[in-house]
C-alpha cells in the first residue's frame, strides 16, 4: 500500500488529502464543516466519508494531521526590551505555529501574570536578556508567575547564564517548565530552532489532548502538529528544494482563512542596493506573521477596525454596507457566497486582508542623512525581488478574482517605503494543499516536492478577471 491521507483540522473546515506515493500525486480531496463546538471527530469522519466515495480508498498506509481549530496554538511572549528579546520571542511563537496572544516586556506585574493565566493561553515563552546579560528580569517574571499559580506550560528561552536558577523556580512553585537555548544569545541575532522543537512537543503531546483533537488521535500517526507550521516546511521546501529536485527560489505564501491571515516569505530579504543598512533584529530566512485580526469569517469584523469611516464611506457609496456584511459573516461563520454580490465582497474583504498583512510581514526603509550623502535604514525583509506569490485559502482558491486578490501584496506609489514584490508571478495552491504537503515532506519530501510543483499553477489573468 502507498497511499497516505493527510488531514488539516482548520478553524472553519476539516480538509482531507489523499496522495499515492508511487504516483506522486493527489488521488483525491474532501472537506466538511470543523465541527469543533461539539466534536470534531464527527467532521473528520464525514470528509473521510466523502473522500471514500470520490478514491473508494477506506484504508492508508499513514494518516498525518495538522490543526488550527479552536483558535490553534495561543502563546504569550515575553522578553526584557520590546524591540529585542520581546521580538525574538514573538517570532520563534510564530515560527513554531503559533498565535501570539499576549506580548509583555520588562518586569511582569501581578496584573500582567494574572492576565497570563485567565487568558486561554496553551503555552508561555519566557525570554530575556542576552547569554551573561541582564538576569534579574527574566527571573523575577518566572517567580511572578509561580507566585500567581500558573498551570500553563512555559518554556524558557533567555539568558542562559541563570537557568539554574529558572530551573528552581520552576521546581518550586511546580510550574511545568522547559529549558532551551536563548533565543537571542548575542545582540541582533536570532536562535529560534532550539524554542521551536519544544514548543512543538509541548503542543503535540498536551494541547491536542485539551482541544478534543485526542478523539481521533489514535487513527493518526506522528501526533497533530500545529497547521500554520505544517505550511511554514512546505514553503519552505518548496523554495528551497530537495536534493536533485529544484525549489522555485525566493517565494510568498499567503494564506486568508476564516480566523487569521498568515503571511510567509521565504527569502534572505536582505537589502539590494550599497546605500542601505540593516536595522533592527536579523530576520529569519523562513518567516511567518499571522494577523489575528484580519479573516473572512472569525476575524471579518476586525479587518473594519483596520480602515478609516472615509474608506467605509466609499464602499457605502458604492452600495456596499462594509461593516454590515463583515458582522453578518463574522456572526455566520459557515456562510459560502451564494450569488455574484456576496462572492464580490468576499473578495473586497480578502483584498483588505491581503494589502494590511503584506504592510505588516514586509520590511520598511526610512531616510538618513549622512555627511556622505543620504543613506537608507532597513528594517525588516527586502521581499522586491520576491519570484513568486502563492495563495491558498479557501477564499482565494475558489474566487474567479484569486488575481486581483493577490495583487494588493504589490509595491504601491501610496507606500513607497514598504519593501513590498514588484514583479513576481501569481501562483495558485488550486488543491489546498500546501499543509498537506508540509505533513508529507516531514517524511517524504521529495514526493511533496514534486507534488507542489505539478499542482500549484500560474494565474492566468484573463481567466480571473471580473
Amino acid at each position: 500500500m502507498s497511499n497516505y491521507l493527510l488531514v488539516d483540522i482548520g478553524s472553519t473546515y476539516t480538509k482531507l488529502t489523499a496522495v499515492d506515493l508511487n504516483k506522486c500525486d493527489i488521488v483525491g480531496s474532501s472537506r466538511h464543516f470543523t465541527t469543533v463546538d461539539t466534536d470534531v471527530r464527527r467532521g473528520y469522519e464525514k470528509a473521510f466519508m466523502l473522500l471514500a466515495e470520490k478514491t473508494n480508498i477506506t484504508e492508508y498506509e499513514k494518516i498525518y494531521a495538522c490543526s488550527s481549530a479552536a483558535g490553534g496554538l495561543k502563546m504569550a511572549a515575553i522578553g526584557l526590551v520590546e524591540e529585542l528579546t520581546v521580538e525574538a520571542a514573538k517570532r520563534v511563537c510564530l515560527g513554531a505555529g503559533g498565535k501570539v496572544s499576549l506580548v509583555y516586556s520588562h518586569y511582569l506585574t501581578q496584573k500582567d501574570a494574572e492576565s497570563i493565566r485567565d487568558g486561554a493561553i496553551d503555552i508561555i515563552l519566557l525570554a530575556g536578556g542576552t547569554d551573561g546579560g541582564n538576569q534579574e528580569c527574566v527571573i523575577h517574571n518566572a517567580a511572578m508567575l509561580g507566585k500567581i499559580g500558573i498551570q500553563i506550560p512555559v518554556v524558557y528561552a533567555g539568558n542562559r547564564s541563570c537557568q539554574d536558577q529558572i530551573q528552581t523556580i520552576f521546581k518550586e512553585y511546580k510550574i511545568r517548565g522547559w529549558i532551551c537555548d536563548n533565543v537571542m544569545p548575542r545582540l541582533n541575532v536570532l536562535n529560534i530552532e532550539s524554542a521551536r522543537q519544544v514548543i512543538q512537543t509541548i503542543f503535540m503531546n498536551n494541547i491536542t489532548a485539551a482541544k478534543g483533537i485526542k478523539k481521533i488521535e489514535e487513527e493518526i500517526d506522528g501526533g497533530v502538529l500545529p497547521t500554520p507550521y505544517a505550511v511554514l516546511k512546505a514553503a519552505e521546501l518548496l523554495s528551497r528544494g530537495y536534493l536533485h529536485e529544484a525549489g522555485l527560489g525566493d517565494i510568498i505564501v499567503i494564506d486568508i482563512g476564516g480566523a487569521t491571515t498568515d503571511f510567509y516569505s521565504i527569502c534572505s530579504g536582505m537589502p539590494k542596493q550599497a546605500n542601505v543598512l540593516v536595522h533592527g533584529l536579523e530576520e529569519p530566512f523562513a518567516k511567518r506573521t499571522v494577523e489575528g485580526d484580519l479573516g473572512m469569517r472569525y476575524s471579518a469584523a476586525g479587518v473594519l477596525k483596520n480602515l478609516s469611516e472615509e474608506q467605509i464611506k466609499l464602499y457605502r457609496e458604492k452600495g456596499i454596507d462594509l461593516r454590515q456584511e463583515a458582522n453578518y459573516r463574522n456572526a455566520n461563520i459557515d456562510f459560502l457566497p451564494k450569488n455574484e454580490r456576496e462572492e464580490y465582497i468576499d473578495s473586497v474583504l480578502a483584498r483588505l486582508c491581503a494589502d494590511i498583512a503584506t504592510s505588516r510581514h514586509v520590511g520598511i526603509f526610512s531616510t538618513v542623512y549622512t555627511p556622505l550623502g543620504v543613506m537608507y535604514y532597513q528594517t525588516g525583509k527586502d521581499l522586491s525581488d520576491v519570484k513568486f506569490i502563492i495563495g491558498t485559502g479557501g477564499v482565494i482558491i475558489y474566487d474567479r478574482r484569486a488575481y486581483d486578490i493577490l495583487k494588493t501584496t504589490l509595491r504601491t506609489p501610496q507606500k513607497p517605503m514598504e519593501l513590498r514584490p514588484r514583479n513576481p508571478d501569481f501562483l495558485l495552491d488550486y488543491d489546498y494543499l500546501t499543509s498537506a504537503m508540509g505533513l508529507l515532506s516531514m517524511y517524504h519530501p521529495e514526493v511533496a516536492l514534486k507534488i507542489m510543483k505539478k499542482r500549484i499553477k500560474k494565474i492566468e489573468r484573463a481567466y480571473y478577471e471580473s
